[in-house]
């Protein structure tokens, strides 16, 4: 069963920073993707950053040199991280943390199947 939580959601002004981790844990398919998605009132959910399981990272064109994505292992299970540089209101939203085959692209969450519950970023 693979359970994937989310930390490090908060509120900042523009031009801060904050930086967000995924447990992964039971996640055994160290081929798939994970990514980040955001998902603001009113808008659909979009792909931010994923990393494939060769570790070759993809962006969304908004946030390519603000954001970047990692990952790391400790014995079965996987962390991933987003660091979040100089973010603007526009980076407001409820971000995911996923993990699946990517086979709709890599920032398409219709390749996802299993997402954490999600953690809030407010930047005002």
């Amino acid at each position: 069963h693979v359970q994937l939580v989310e930390s490090g959601g908060g509120s900042v002004q523009p031009g801060g920073s904050l930086r967000l981790s995924c447990a992964a844990s039971g996640y055994t398919y160290s081929s798939y993707c994970m990514g980040w998605f955001r998902q603001a009132p009113g808008k659909e959910r979009e792909g931010v950053a994923a990393i494939d399981g060769d570790g070759s990272t993809h962006y969304a064109d908004p946030v390519k040199g603000r954001f970047t994505i990692s990952k790391s292992k400790d014995n079965a299970d996987n962390t991933l991280s987003l660091r979040m540089t100089s973010l603007q209101p526009e980076d407001t939203a409820m971000y995911y943390c996923a993990a699946g085959k990517g086979t709709d692209g890599p920032l398409h969450p219709g390749g996802y199947d299993d997402w954490g519950p999600g953690t809030q970023v407010t930047v005002s």
